[in-house]
C-alpha cells in the first residue's frame, strides 16, 4: 500500500480545520452548562449564541431561525415528523380533509426518502418525482403534482453523488403559491455555493458541520418565522423547546467556527476548487476512453465529479485506488455496504452495470494540482487492467 494518501471523498466528510480544532479545544475549558444561570453557565451560553450568529450569517438567516441538531438526518427527520403531526389526527391517522400530499424527488438523501416513505405508510400521498438525465427535477411533473392538497415539498439543493444543483428559488416560489411548506436539504451545498434562505424563499433548510470542515454529530435546521415545528426530541427547554437535551457546547462551537471560515472562503471556493475539478475532468477525458460524466454540465457543485467507467467494476477501482493511496467513493457514504446500484444514478437513466462502475470524486481544501496529476497518472492503468479482466461490455 502506498504511503501517500490523497483524500478525494470530501462529500462524505471533511477533515477538521486547524482553526476549528483550536476553538473546540479552547472550549473544553468552559465546562458550564449553557442552560445554567451562574457565571460559568452564562459564559457557555454566550459562546453558543456566538456560534448561532455565525451559522445564521452563513445562511443569510436571523439567529433566531437557527436550531442546533445532531446533524442533517435529525434536521430532515424533524421537518418530516412535523408534517406527520400537522396532517394527522390524535390517533396518528391522516386527516382526510387536510393537506396530505408530500412532494420530493427520486434522488434525495436516504433520510429524506425513508422519512417520506414512512409517511406514505400512514396514508400520506407521496410523490417521488423523476429527474432528467442530468439530475434536474422535471418541472413539468412537479407543476402537475402541485395541488391544494400538498403539505410539504422537500427538494435537496445539491445532490451528494452527482453534484447537480436544483433551482430551489423557483421551486420554492411555486410551492408557496400552492400554499405548501418548502424544505431543502442543503447539506452538500452550504459552504460550496452561496446559500441565502431569504433569497431562496424556503421555510426549512438543513446543514451539517462535518461537510464544512467542522466536527461530526452537530448540525443546524433553519426555520422561517411562522413555520410550524414540533420537536423530534422532547424534554427540557433548550432551543426554545424545539430540541431538548444538554447543549453540545464543543460541537456547537466547532460548527460556529467552521461556518465563520466557510463564509470567509466562499468567494474563492468556487474558483479554486472548481479549477481542480476542471483539471481532473479534462485529464480523465483525455486519458481514459469511453467514460461517462454524470450530473449537470453547468449547474453542478464545484467540487463534485461522478464518472462511470464502462467495463470496470466500481468497488474494484476503489480498492485499487486505495492501495495506491487515493481515497474515493462509489456513491453516498450512507449507502456504503449496499450491493444495490446507486438510486441516484438509476434515476438519471444509468443502466445498472454502468452504475456499478461509477466513482465519485469530491475535492476540497488541501488538494493540490500535484495531487490531481498523481491521480491522473494512477487511474488510467487501473481502469485498463480491470477492463481487460472484465466480461462486461467495455464501452457504452
Amino acid at each position: 500500500m502506498s504511503k501517500r494518501r490523497i483524500y478525494l471523498d470530501y462529500n462524505a466528510t471533511t477533515p477538521l480545520r486547524k482553526e476549528v480544532k483550536a476553538a473546540m479545544i479552547e472550549d473544553l475549558e468552559v465546562f458550564g452548562n449553557a442552560s445554567s444561570m451562574h457565571a460559568d453557565g452564562r459564559e457557555a451560553r454566550g459562546r453558543v449564541e456566538t456560534a448561532r450568529r455565525a451559522v445564521g450569517a452563513l445562511l443569510g438567516a436571523p439567529p433566531s431561525g437557527i436550531v442546533f441538531t445532531s446533524g442533517g438526518s435529525e434536521s430532515n427527520n424533524t421537518v418530516f415528523q412535523t408534517m406527520r403531526r400537522l396532517g394527522a389526527g390524535s390517533d396518528g391517522r391522516v386527516l382526510p380533509q387536510g393537506r396530505t400530499g408530500i412532494i420530493t424527488t427520486a434522488i434525495e438523501h436516504p433520510c429524506v426518502l425513508n422519512s417520506a416513505a414512512y409517511l406514505k405508510t400512514l396514508g400520506y400521498k407521496v410523490h417521488f418525482l423523476p429527474v432528467d438525465e442530468e439530475g434536474k427535477i422535471r418541472m413539468d411533473v412537479f407543476k402537475a403534482a402541485l395541488s391544494e392538497k400538498i403539505l410539504l415539498v422537500s427538494v435537496m439543493m445539491a445532490n451528494n453523488e452527482i453534484g447537480t444543483i436544483q433551482d430551489i428559488a423557483e421551486i420554492a416560489r411555486l410551492t408557496k403559491a400552492a400554499g405548501a411548506w418548502m424544505h431543502s436539504d442543503a447539506v452538500q451545498a452550504v459552504g460550496k455555493i452561496p446559500v441565502d434562505v431569504e433569497a431562496l424563499g424556503v421555510d426549512y433548510l438543513t446543514m451539517s458541520a462535518h461537510k464544512i470542515y467542522g466536527p461530526k454529530g452537530i448540525g443546524a435546521l433553519y426555520i422561517r418565522k411562522g413555520a410550524p415545528l414540533f420537536p423530534l426530541i422532547n424534554g427540557g427547554h433548550q432551543e426554545d423547546g424545539l430540541r431538548a437535551g444538554t447543549y453540545n457546547n464543543t460541537g456547537i462551537l466547532g460548527l460556529g467556527k467552521a461556518a465563520e471560515l466557510a463564509l470567509e472562503d466562499l468567494p474563492r471556493y468556487g474558483s479554486e476548487i472548481g479549477a481542480l475539478r476542471k483539471k481532473f475532468r479534462e485529464g480523465l477525458l483525455a486519458r481514459v476512453p469511453h467514460i461517462k460524466i454524470n450530473g449537470h454540465h453547468e449547474d453542478v457543485l464545484p467540487n463534485t465529479l461522478n464518472v462511470s467507467f464502462p467495463g470496470a467494476e466500481g468497488e474494484a477501482m476503489l480498492l485499487s485506488l486505495d492501495l495506491a493511496g487515493i481515497e474515493v467513493s462509489t456513491g453516498s457514504a450512507c449507502a456504503s455496504g449496499s450491493l444495490d446500484p446507486s438510486h441516484v444514478l438509476m434515476a438519471i437513466g444509468v443502466w445498472p452495470e454502468l452504475a456499478h462502475g461509477s466513482i465519485r470524486f469530491s475535492f476540497g481544501w488541501g488538494i493540490s494540482e500535484e495531487d490531481i496529476d498523481y491521480v491522473l497518472e494512477t487511474l488510467p492503468p487501473i481502469v485498463a487492467r480491470l477492463r481487460a479482466m472484465s466480461t462486461v461490455q467495455s464501452h457504452a
